[in-house]
């Protein structure tokens, strides 16, 4: 597998999504800290929201083949700027959390994620367990087994 690095302001679905995308339980955690596990690193959130914490992402994304970028359906803003993907110097994908909430907006989403850079966007639902198939297959190398085979 691809390891993915997850990006995003806090509350947005990255650790949520780390434990639908290694098929555990799940159950809401606050991310202290960086967890740099077998295929994901997730992030808090305020490294995102902080300018100062923000360098730190810079240097996780040097461990991981991926950079995902986490936008909730429900959120009112984006943190990303227009075109910041060409920043990294790994492919960045777009990720919209949330996608079957009711009150959802996730095409919205879908172009705050585009307009960031984002050419390649998946829509999840941990919850639900929407579109965790389809990112395992995105990360999944040739070889590899997938949990529901």
């Amino acid at each position: 597998m691809k390891k993915i690095v997850l990006m995003g302001r806090s509350g947005c679905g990255k650790t949520t999504l780390t434990q639908a995308l290694r098929g555990e339980k799940i159950e809401y955690r606050k991310t202290q800290y960086v967890n740099n596990l077998d295929v994901v690193i997730d992030t808090p959130g305020e490294y995102a929201q902080t300018k100062q914490l923000g360098y730190a992402l810079a240097l996780y994304s040097y461990e991981a083949d991926i950079v995902g970028l986490l936008l909730s359906a429900t959120e009112p803003y984006s943190l990303y700027p227009p075109n910041v993907t060409p920043m990294a110097n790994r492919e960045v994908i777009g990720i919209v959390t949330k996608a079957a909430v009711e009150d959802g907006k996730p095409e919205r989403a879908r172009r705050w994620l585009a307009l960031a850079g984002c050419k390649k966007i998946f829509f999840v639902d941990s919850k639900t367990s929407k579109g965790i198939p389809e990112l395992l297959e995105y990360l999944r190398e040739d070889g590899d087994s997938m949990p529901w085979e």
